[in-house]
């Protein structure tokens, strides 16, 4: 079993940046793959990027080039770094795990709290 909590989260100015961290509990971290999603006010839950568990790496199309994904498993943690952020990067941040690498939320096991980014124009 992992749990999951997000932080880092919060207000920032379009073309700011802001670092979300994923603190996780579970012997088997390493063992998984992780992905962070987001969801804005009315649509659908939506892939943002995700590292498997040999830090390979991957990103959606509206954030490649802005975004980065890391993982430290001695620290039991993931993190994204989001730069060059825009209005519509607003949403409720999710942090998961699974064991299959994917874009699907249905793929991932465990899930965080969610933590909100807010950027304002």
């Amino acid at each position: 079993q992992v749990q999951l909590v997000e932080s880092g989260g919060g207000l920032v100015q379009a073309r700011g940046s802001l670092r979300l961290s994923c603190a996780a509990s579970g012997r088997t971290f390493s063992s998984y793959n992780m992905g962070w999603f987001r969801q804005a006010p009315g649509k659908e839950r939506e892939f943002v990027a995700g590292v498997t568990w040999g830090n390979r790496t991957y990103y959606a199309a509206s954030v490649k080039g802005r975004v980065t994904i890391s993982r430290d498993n001695s620290k039991n943690t993931v993190s994204m770094q989001m730069d060059s952020l825009k209005p519509e990067d607003t949403a409720l941040y999710y942090c998961a795990a699974g064991k299959v690498i994917s874009t699907g939320s249905d793929d991932y096991d465990h899930w965080g709290q969610g933590t909100q980014v807010t950027v304002s124009s």
